[in-house]
């Protein structure tokens, strides 16, 4: 799976992301068979874990619920300090 492909299917299945005009970075760690996600904004910043399988789905169109969470909170707790 490519970085890009991850980062696209997840703007697309998340638009907060760029509604929100959110930095979004992804780096995967073979080590231990997951992704870094990134999101911030100004001095804002939160990163969560993706396990590769989880990613998988998302890039076969299943919703990541725990990221939709996290990206959810991320953009209220954002628009509570900006």
């Amino acid at each position: 799976m490519k970085k890009d492909d991850l980062a696209a299917k997840l703007k697309e299945m998340y638009p907060e992301i760029n509604e929100h005009k959110l930095d979004l970075d992804l780096e995967f760690k073979p080590e231990n068979d997951y992704w870094v996600i990134k999101l911030s904004k100004g001095d804002h910043l939160m990163h969560t874990l993706l396990d590769q399988k989880d990613a998988l789905a998302c890039i076969e169109g299943t919703q990541c619920v725990y990221l939709g969470v996290q990206i959810g909170q991320f953009v209220k707790n954002f628009e509570y300090y900006a």
